[in-house]
């Protein structure tokens, strides 16, 4: 398939399909690009957000990310400049619109992330590429263009398919090639959605608990999914591969946990052996164990950038929830000493201090280390308070609800 077949694809049939009168009643919220994880595992929890920010949306499509973090970098005050790159024109006025309505700041240029070195943009704070790389012919040269516009102390936002998770895919694009791939878009989609309708209970796809767009993503979701004739998937290894070939440090997977053997083994002799694996080892393990990693979403540095994620570590961290406030979470909590949490098919679930209702309760975006552990000393029993305060932020933090932001940043 050529660079032309693909942008064309897009032309007829802009992905993720969205409709920017919905704007007015709905934030989309995602990985990657959400302001607090750009802040945690980037800049260490320490960027100052009243300073200028520079983002580029390489390849984004109708707008979800991009729009996503303009609202939350327009929340917070800060002077950004954020431009969205995409080579269909259909794509850029529907992530246009979408902007235009919420009153947000978005500079559309069309074309393609491979030609960043001839665009003239400049460097960027944060680069955003997901669901493009592995629908290039080279996505490694994809990837070496996005991080030549990545600034010294910049960092990437990225999202590739997963092979395992994607498992039934490629062999229903098989099939389709052979009774699909004639005709128009429509005749296609038409075609491929009689055959997904007769699937037999023992169909790979039918199976398949992780994926969903070729149900509930129209016909954009579904030609993307089953007619699009160059993607590929990525093993967890293989992620590695193409992050180190680029010079960059791979900083985390999204959702943390999931990556994390831990997560799902209960033995404690498989338990001992999984914890002595070296971290890219103990990844793939998680990625073959589950085999619910349809899609990978993963934050990186430049290799020369010496950034740490931030971590409930001083007095002046203040733990910063996503995606739920503090009296939701605490009324999930209960009593119970377990915390039940996951995106999509698979749920992890993780002990937790007895405890944690009532910490979380007091969970406002404000309070730091310090100031919870002096509020609690008044208000809950336990024998080690630091050590509740610090389990319960390390099953928060891997199924992606507490990001951690320093107050002296």
């Amino acid at each position: 398939m050529s660079d032309r077949e693909v942008r064309d694809q897009y032309e007829a049939l802009p992905y993720p399909a969205r409709d920017p009168r919905d704007e007015a009643t709905r934030l989309i919220i995602g990985s990657p690009s959400h302001v607090l994880e750009i802040d945690h595992y980037l800049y260490g929890g320490r960027r100052d957000w009243s300073k200028p920010f520079r983002a580029l949306f390489a390849g984004g499509g109708t707008g979800d990310g991009a729009i996503m973090l303009a609202q939350q970098l327009a929340d917070l005050g800060c002077p950004a400049e954020l431009i969205h790159l995409d080579p269909s024109d259909a794509a850029q006025r529907i992530a246009q619109a979408r902007a235009e309505r919420r009153g947000l700041a978005l500079r559309c240029v069309n074309g393609s992330l491979l030609a960043l070195p001839t665009l003239g943009l400049g460097g960027f704070d944060y680069i955003d590429c997901c669901g493009v790389l592995h629908h290039l012919e080279d996505p490694q040269a994809g990837l070496d263009a996005l991080v030549g516009a990545l600034a010294p102390d910049g960092g990437l936002g990225l999202m590739v398919y997963g092979a395992l998770g994607r498992t039934g895919v490629y062999e229903m694009q098989a099939l389709l090639r052979l009774v699909a791939a004639e005709g128009s878009p429509r005749e296609r989609i038409a075609r491929a959605r009689k055959l997904v309708s007769d699937l037999p209970e023992t169909n790979w796809l039918a199976r398949n608990p992780n994926l969903s767009d070729h149900q509930a993503g129209g016909d954009a979701g579904l030609f993307d999914l089953l007619l699009h004739a160059r993607d590929r998937a990525y093993s967890v290894e293989a992620v590695y591969e193409l992050v180190a070939a680029a010079e960059l440090r791979l900083m985390t997977f999204i959702e943390p946990g999931r990556y994390d053997p831990l997560s799902h083994l209960r033995d404690p002799v498989l338990r001992r052996a999984v914890g002595a694996l070296d971290p890219v080892t103990r990844a793939g393990f998680a990625e073959k164990l589950t085999g619910a990693m349809a899609r990978h979403v993963f934050y990186a540095v430049r290799r020369t950038n010496p950034i740490q994620p931030a971590a409930l570590d001083r007095d002046d961290a203040v733990p910063m929830l996503r995606g739920i406030d503090g009296a939701a979470l605490a009324k999930a909590l209960g009593t119970r000493g377990v915390l039940v949490a996951g995106d999509g098919a698979l749920k992890l679930r993780a002990p937790v201090p007895v405890i944690s209702g009532a910490i979380a309760a007091r969970l406002d975006d404000r309070k730091s280390l310090g100031e919870l552990r002096a509020e609690l000393r008044c208000l809950v029993k336990s024998a080690d308070l630091d050590a509740d305060l610090q389990a319960l932020y390390r099953a928060l933090n891997a199924v992606n609800l507490m990001l951690v932001r320093y107050r002296s940043a």
